[in-house]
């Protein structure tokens, strides 16, 4: 008989490339991952995986187990998220992705007011951006996804998914202090199309709207650097080598060097949050998204 645990190590490779990949993302080590393969390949009578250079790719015959496993993995958690709704109590162990500020922004309060109203509950935080979250929860690897949308740049979501709104989240434009715009109350955007930019992470949802949004406006972005980290972007402006676009949401200190100036037309965002369809009747899922929404309508620009 196929065992589950082992077809989950498999679908992690195929989801994960490599079986570095499968083993970060089940939280073992690499040679774990291997041996439930090789057990898996004895139990099946047929290889799963053959070398591919450096790398690997999945046989013919892994490639159908994956497809099963993907079905297997869905009908556990309906299963789960049945047993869940019939005790109707917010238990157990809820894994929770979130971009960066919402993490530093909305995550607090809402892990906060889970732990006093529910504790038989834990919630599991991890930083992630939405082109690994999604997949994440479209595969079961976390149950649910605080996501974003740039204004006229929505990101395309599975049909297994649901989603709900926690806030619009608005974002100024970061200048140094001695910048010839700093000291203005408002600046229109045709004024700093021109400027250096400080963008995220190449390929990242925000790096691509930023270069969308200023392509859309007849100019090619002159990316003078790139940072992920919140604090290294506004240090970088405080030393006057970019500007940068910087959401209000879990903003933080403001470095004396940095000037945040609203822009027109405003730049806007919007924060959901994802779950699989099929765990929506579970009551910790129910409650997860409760506490993110409630501390979403709590959020103040």
């Amino acid at each position: 008989m196929l065992s589950v645990d082992r077809m989950r190590v498999l679908h992690a490779i195929a989801a994960n490339g490599s079986l570095t990949g499968a083993a970060a993302a089940l939280r073992v080590t690499n040679s774990a991952v291997s041996q439930q393969l090789s057990k898996l390949e004895r139990e099946v009578g047929q290889p799963l995986v053959q070398r591919n250079g450096r790398g690997i790719r999945l046989t013919d015959a892994a490639e159908l187990l994956v497809e099963h496993t993907g079905r297997i993995l869905s009908l556990v958690q309906q299963a789960e998220a049945d047993l869940e709704a019939h005790r109707d109590a917010v238990l157990g162990q809820v894994r929770l992705a979130s971009i960066a500020t919402a993490s530093r922004g909305l995550a607090p309060a809402a892990l906060v007011a889970l732990r006093d109203a529910h504790p038989g509950l834990r919630v599991r935080l991890v930083e992630s951006e939405p082109d690994t979250s999604v997949p994440a929860v479209v595969r079961g690897d976390a149950d649910l996804a605080v996501v974003v949308d740039w204004a006229g740049a929505p990101i395309p979501l599975p049909k297994e998914l649901q989603r709900a709104p926690l806030l619009r989240d608005t974002a100024d434009i970061a200048l140094p202090a001695a910048h010839p715009l700093a000291h203005r109350d408002l600046v229109d955007l045709d004024e700093v199309l021109t400027e250096p930019w400080i963008s995220w992470n190449g390929g990242s949802i925000c790096d691509v709207w930023l270069h969308g949004m200023l392509r859309a406006q007849g100019v090619e972005p002159d990316i003078a650097h790139v940072a992920e980290e919140h604090q290294t972007k506004l240090a970088l402006i405080a030393a006057g080598l970019g500007i940068a676009v910087m959401p209000r949401l879990g903003r933080g200190p403001v470095p004396d060097g940095v000037r945040l100036v609203p822009v027109q037309p405003a730049l806007v965002r919007h924060v959901y949050v994802v779950w699989r369809a099929d765990a929506a009747r579970r009551p910790a899922v129910r409650a997860t998204v409760r506490a993110l929404r409630a501390a979403g309508a709590a959020h103040t620009d």
